[in-house]
């Protein structure tokens, strides 16, 4: 199972809702399925051209490693040559802080969600309250 277009849509419209309630600055959302394949990208006017690359490098590294961006942040701290190994694996892609969270239904991985432009604990709280607007389960690690 991998979330579907709709569903990624539903998420990216909801972190945009999220964004403008809480007063953060403008932000990039990246949609993954299961497999790290991009479904939905949305990118704010006033936000920088390497955005993108950072909100699907959370989102890829949480669903290639299969935990939420914030516990490979931790690990990074405790262990940082097995993610800077990870990395070099990756093509330099994955991007080890807050905002990289899994999507799951039922216990199970059906995607990834990477939001960048505030401050990385602004950014997983935003894709947090949008995957369970959206039905889903977040984990962000």
């Amino acid at each position: 199972m991998n979330v579907s277009l709709d569903q990624a849509q539903a998420i990216v419209k909801h972190c945009l809702d999220w964004r403008k309630t809480n007063g953060l600055k403008p932000l990039t959302i990246a949609v993954l399925d299961s497999g790290g394949y991009l479904v939905a990208l949305s990118r704010e006017n006033g936000t920088s051209n390497l955005r993108p690359e950072i909100a699907r490098g959370k989102a890829r590294g949480a669903v290639a490693m299969g935990l939420g961006s914030r516990a490979l942040f931790e690990r990074a701290k405790a262990e940082p040559f097995f993610i800077q190994a990870m990395n070099a694996l990756s093509q330099g892609s994955l991007v080890p802080v807050a905002g990289g969270v899994l999507i799951k239904k039922d216990g199970v991985i059906v995607g990834a969600v990477g939001v960048t432009g505030d401050s990385s604990d602004n950014d997983e709280a935003c894709a947090i309250s949008a995957i369970e607007k959206a039905g889903f389960v977040a984990d962000g690690g």
